[in-house]
């Protein structure tokens, strides 16, 4: 049997001087090739959850494994399987739309014709190419939002990580991303998603895991998950799942 993309057994963490954990005893595993979204309302730790899997923070206990590596010993050599794109816009604004793109792929240590040609592929796929030489704080949150996700993929990771993609954009923007996400997994990479949006969930995800104050609530194909629990959609089963 295939090893998963990821795995996670009974992971704990609790930040400091808080009451209760963010992550408590969270045990999970993420197939290969699959879309998956961890879903669930603010303060359950789904954010937590994806930055302990990039290696931006320290957990208390438990395992986190990507691709078999062990995230605290192995960090190094996951780095180049994995795309981040955060919550937050993590690009420069006085740089342009190419010299934000320039900055992140020599980081990847990218040779300049493999990060030309890449640019190239990813700025013409989002319809940006007009807006390559604007500096990106003068650009729509939308289009922000679109350079954050190439910069994630200039090295081709084949794990990517997004923390709430499509928070805050346009109807036009959103489309954009949602479709080139759709065209990444059908191209193979696995997707690790986090979302408040229940219906965009429920059109991407071919798996869902629903948590709830630091626990994993239920998970499963969202088709086979709403028949199981009499919900009329993805949105009705969170709502049954996560108000008491």
């Amino acid at each position: 049997m295939e090893s998963p993309a990821v795995r996670i057994l009974d992971l704990h963490k609790t930040y400091r001087e808080a009451s209760h954990p963010s992550v408590d005893g969270l045990s999970l595993t993420v197939r290969k090739g699959s879309f998956f979204g961890l879903l669930g309302p603010n303060g359950a730790g789904k954010t937590t959850t994806i930055s302990i899997l990039c290696g931006l923070r320290a957990y208390d206990s438990g395992q986190v494994l990507i691709h078999d590596l062990d995230v605290k010993e192995r960090m190094p050599q996951i780095k180049p399987l994995i795309g981040v794109v955060p919550q937050d816009i993590a690009l420069y604004p006085e740089l342009t739309v190419d010299e934000n793109l320039r900055f992140f792929g020599r980081m990847y240590r990218l040779q300049p014709e493999a990060l030309k040609s890449r640019m190239e592929t990813y700025l013409r796929d989002f319809g940006l190419m007009p807006h390559r030489t604007k500096k990106t704080g003068y650009l729509s949150g939308g289009m922000k939002r679109q350079v954050n996700l190439i910069a994630a993929l200039l090295h081709r990771p084949s794990l990517l990580f997004l923390d709430e993609p499509t928070v805050g954009v346009d109807v036009h923007s959103r489309q954009v991303i949602l479709k080139n996400l759709q065209d990444l997994h059908r191209g193979g990479i696995t997707v690790i998603y986090t979302s408040h949006d229940m219906k965009e969930a429920e059109t991407l995800c071919t798996d869902v895991a629903l948590m709830d104050h630091g626990h994993m609530i239920c998970r499963g194909v969202p088709r086979e998950l709403m028949e199981r629990e009499s919900a009329s959609s993805l949105e009705d089963l969170f709502i049954k799942k996560t108000l008491t």
